[in-house]
């Protein structure tokens, strides 16, 4: 492992759900980019888990870095923009969309970024084959309070508890951590299980396939109206289905090799645990027609 060369983070496995033990820490799941953070001395530089080098966008964290109490570090951590005391992934996207320092320097001001670190996987010397709790406390001293770079919470054993407050805050889920996992480079680790909450979301049905069986569904943007934002494959009844058949007879235009696409005049709810930075949903479910709702109110929610 070298300073200022693009690393690949350990990863988190899919949970089933949220539980209690005693041999586990358990993290708020940040909404942002996962990214890494070199230090050494004066020079700063800050990577995304591809490798993408992206320190000139978040010029905040040069400054942040000071109040690491180490020479030399590489920290793993989630770049995030906080509004109304939770993080806001299109915030933080909209950081890392900017190019030009004018740009830059203006969002910093209305979109302050911080580096929340979770884990550090270097000082003098590597750690990544200490227990997580020796990383944990050496995270923790080594860090000083600033603005834009702070230590994750945690709470030992009561993931229950700490998932229904994420829920309550409208954060997006939670992280689980075994105490005794050391750090494994480009691994997905069965030691690391986050555990997300289910989003409610109308959208806009803009087609249909019939094998299998899903819904077209979109969404407005400032930019863009009726714009694809994934599919909905589960959740149905045979009577949902017989119903929607029915009614998009009426609402029928164009065809292609997989998709029968309507003009859009209905729309439906959906339950979503996840979005990519190109706003499709993913693991959706369909929840019911929506036959008095206007689609122009079908909008995209920050």
């Amino acid at each position: 492992m070298h300073l200022f060369t693009p690393l690949k983070p350990m990863i988190v496995s899919i949970g089933k759900e949220p539980f209690d033990s005693e041999d586990y820490i358990f993290e708020p799941k940040w909404d942002g980019w996962r990214l890494l953070l070199h230090k050494q001395n004066d020079r700063v530089e800050v990577y995304t888990r591809n490798g993408l080098q992206v320190t000139g966008k978040f010029p905040e964290w040069r400054e942040a870095a000071r109040a690491i109490q180490a020479d030399t570090a590489i920290l793993d951590g989630e770049g995030i923009v906080l509004r109304g005391g939770r993080p806001v992934f299109d915030d933080f996207a909209y950081r890392g969309r900017l190019g030009t320092s004018i740009k830059i320097r203006s969002a910093m001001q209305t979109h302050p970024v911080t580096f929340v670190a979770f884990d550090v996987l270097m000082t003098s010397r590597e750690h990544i084959h200490e227990p997580l709790m020796e990383r944990k406390e050496r995270l923790m001293d080594m860090i000083d309070p600033h603005p834009s770079l702070m230590p994750t919470m945690y709470v030992s054993g009561q993931g229950k508890a700490l998932f229904e407050l994420t829920k309550q805050r409208n954060m997006e889920g939670i992280v689980a951590k075994r105490k005794q996992s050391l750090y494994a480079l480009d691994t997905k680790s069965p030691d690391w299980l986050k555990m997300k909450h289910f989003r409610s979301i109308d959208v806009v049905i803009l087609g249909y396939r019939i094998r299998p069986f899903a819904l077209v569904i979109g969404l407005h943007f400032r930019t863009m109206a009726n714009k694809p934002v994934g599919l909905v494959e589960f959740g149905f009844q045979a009577e949902d289905k017989r119903l929607f058949l029915e009614l998009a007879q009426h609402l029928e235009t164009t065809k292609d090799e997989q998709t029968q696409w309507l003009k859009p005049r209905l729309c439906c709810r959906i339950d979503y645990q996840e979005r990519t930075d190109t706003h499709q949903l993913r693991t959706t479910i369909f929840r019911g027609f929506l036959p008095d709702k206007d689609p122009k109110d079908c909008v995209w929610q920050s």
